[in-house]
This record gives structure tokens, C-alpha cells and sequence, in this order.
């Protein structure tokens, strides 16, 4: 599988198919500047790095990766990157602690067994809602507890279009992990509530358009309806 185009300056750049089997899908926002939504588990880096330069960006661009939650598939590869490039690294409040003294439960790399070192995060999402500014255009975070205590989603409106970044809408939710199924319900609550358009999510691809967002974030919410954690 190949990185892809998925609407005008959003790309798929990493994935369990395009860069190593351990990554979450890995999204590049051309904002003027490069972004980056989450990093993969650490090992499929340098691929990522060649995805991006597939499109004709230059990787050395990159300025910010927002990384969505703490798990080791999302925030493995944000040391190398860091490294690298400098990049400037966002996360909510709630999930910042887990990574910054590395904790290999709490962040799963004990699952997948990849070594996880203390991660220092730049910026720490405070609120409900924040949003960051790239020249003409805004990233609106907003945090979206339930998988993780700071799980949180993203979204832009590029080119009369609402683009939706909802990292593992799916789960897996684990007393281990800090999950709250009543939190995740209130959250996906309000991912229904923007009407996207294009939603990126995590693991299972790209839905495209409004009633296929809305039918795959319902369908977890039937799922999960009668669970607790």
C-alpha cells in the first residue's frame, strides 16, 4: 500500500500497511507549514520520513505533531522526530504525565514490545477546546477523554469541508489504559455533533462522507452501549 492524497494538503504518510505494522495511520496537514497527526510506534520512522517527501514536501518543514493519546502506536516515533527536526509536540494535560516519565503500561509499549523513553511534551493542552493557528488556517483540539484521560480529536475546515482527525474511536478500553466508557460516550456524543465530513481515523481507514462518519462512530456506540470499565 502506498501513502495517498486524501483531500487538498491531508495525506496519509504512515500506517500499519504503508510503514510499519505496530503504526497508527500517521496524517501530514500542508498548512503552509507541515503538520503532523501523530507518529507511529517509533520503528517505521524513517519510511514515514520517505512518505513524506513522496508528496515533494521537505520533511525538515515539519513544525508540530499533534499527538492524539499517549498509546505507543500513536507516540512511539515522536523522540526520532524531535531528534531530527525540532518539532514543536502537542498533547493534552491529561495523558502528558504518562509519557514524560515513560511509562511502558500506561502507553502499551509493553504490548507491542517497543522500548519507551521519557518523553518531553512542549505544549500541554489545558482546556476543552484550544485552538492553534498555521498562517491562514486553525486546528481546533478538543479533548475527547474515554480510551485515555486525554485522548483528544482534531478537526480543520479546508475547502468547504470539515476534516475530522478521531484517533481510535474504536478503543480498546482498559482499566490499565485509564478508559471511561461513560466519558467516551459524552465524546463521541460530540464528534457526531460536528457533522464531519471526511473522518481520519486511527486503524480502520477514512470515511467519507457525513453519513459514513456518522454511521461508523454510532455503530461503536451501539457496540459499546451496555459496557462498563
Amino acid at each position: 500500500m502506498k501513502p495517498k492524497r486524501i483531500e487538498d494538503g491531508v495525506f496519509l504518510v504512515g500506517s500499519s500497511n504503508i510503514s510499519d505494522s505496530r503504526d497508527c495511520m500517521v496524517y501530514l496537514l500542508d498548512l503552509g507549514e507541515l503538520i503532523m497527526i501523530d507518529t507511529g510506534a517509533g520503528l517505521g520512522v524513517s519510511k514515514i520520513i520517505s512518505n513524506i517527501r513522496y508528496f515533494g514536501f521537505d520533511p525538515a518543514k515539519l513544525s508540530t505533531i499533534i499527538l492524539t493519546h499517549c498509546h505507543i502506536d500513536h507516540v512511539g516515533g515522536a523522540h526520532e522526530f524531535k531528534k531530527r527536526f525540532d518539532v514543536r509536540l502537542v498533547m493534552h494535560n491529561s495523558d502528558v504525565d504518562v509519557v514524560e516519565r515513560g511509562d511502558t503500561k500506561m502507553t502499551a509499549a509493553h504490548w507491542y514490545g517497543v522500548p519507551f523513553a521519557p518523553l518531553k511534551i512542549d505544549k500541554r493542552l489545558m482546556q476543552e477546546e484550544e485552538r492553534l493557528s498555521f498562517g491562514q488556517h486553525e486546528l481546533i483540539c478538543f479533548h475527547t477523554p474515554g480510551h485515555t484521560p486525554g485522548s483528544i480529536s482534531v478537526y480543520i475546515n479546508m475547502s468547504g469541508k470539515r476534516i475530522l482527525f478521531g484517533q481510535d474511536i474504536h478503543g480498546p478500553f482498559l482499566p490499565e489504559f485509564g478508559s471511561d466508557i461513560v466519558l467516551w460516550q459524552a465524546s463521541m456524543k460530540k464528534l457526531l455533533s460536528l457533522k464531519a465530513d471526511v473522518l481520519c481515523e486511527g486503524h480502520f481507514g477514512v470515511f467519507r462522507p457525513n453519513d459514513k462518519v456518522t454511521e461508523y462512530i454510532e455503530r461503536y456506540l451501539e457496540e459499546y452501549g451496555d459496557q462498563s470499565v
